[in-house]
């Protein structure tokens, strides 16, 4: 045996070694996985893959999520303005109005001029048609009583970045544990259809 490694070259013994060195490895690597996959494979089907699922799930559904909420606005607004007006109304007298006014009565035919005063009165109720031409200033505070429906989808928020991230860690992680067998008895189903 010694002469088979060695042959008097030292590349071929050290090729020689790493070869049956790298089988016996890989054998003892095989008998491992083999000895310890009836263990591992309960604990990926019961523990590891309804967690990760779980979470997959999880993701999309705040990804897709929105947040719903009334919101309720009870607050004063002052306001200030200048409300032009020019309008045509009609104004009813509340009561009889005293009017005392200078006149100047001319006389036909050259006859000359009179001064005196006239003395009316108009009566209550009497409506008058005035036209209302000025600028009015506003100034108030109008209380506002609101219930604002809001609707923001979590995707168009800062938070749908990080859902987005977690779901494209998530879901081939998903994919891929749910793609192994979830116990030893679909394992040795899978390995005698040869899979």
């Amino acid at each position: 045996m010694r002469s088979f490694i060695w042959q008097s070259k030292p590349w071929q013994a050290f090729m020689n070694f790493a070869i049956i060195f790298s089988f016996i490895v890989n054998i003892v690597l095989v008998i491992v996985l083999l000895l310890i996959a009836p263990i591992v494979l309960p604990i990926v089907g019961q523990i590891v893959n309804p967690l990760v699922g779980g979470l997959t799930e999880s993701f999309v559904e705040m990804g897709e999520a929105s947040i719903e909420q009334t919101i309720i606005v009870d607050d004063e607004i002052p306001i200030q303005f200048i409300l032009p007006l020019d309008a045509r109304t009609d104004v009813v007298l509340a009561e009889a109005v005293p009017l005392q006014v200078q006149a100047q009565f001319v006389l036909p035919n050259g006859g000359g001029t009179i001064n005196g005063i006239v003395n009316l009165q108009l009566p209550n109720n009497l409506v008058l048609p005035v036209n209302l031409s000025l600028d009015v200033p506003v100034s108030q505070t109008v209380p506002v009583l609101l219930n604002v429906p809001v609707n923001i989808p979590l995707a168009e928020t800062e938070l749908g970045t990080p859902f987005n991230r977690l779901q494209s860690l998530f879901v081939p992680l998903n994919g891929l544990l749910s793609g192994l067998p979830a116990s030893n008895e679909e394992l040795a189903e899978r390995f005698a259809a040869g899979e």
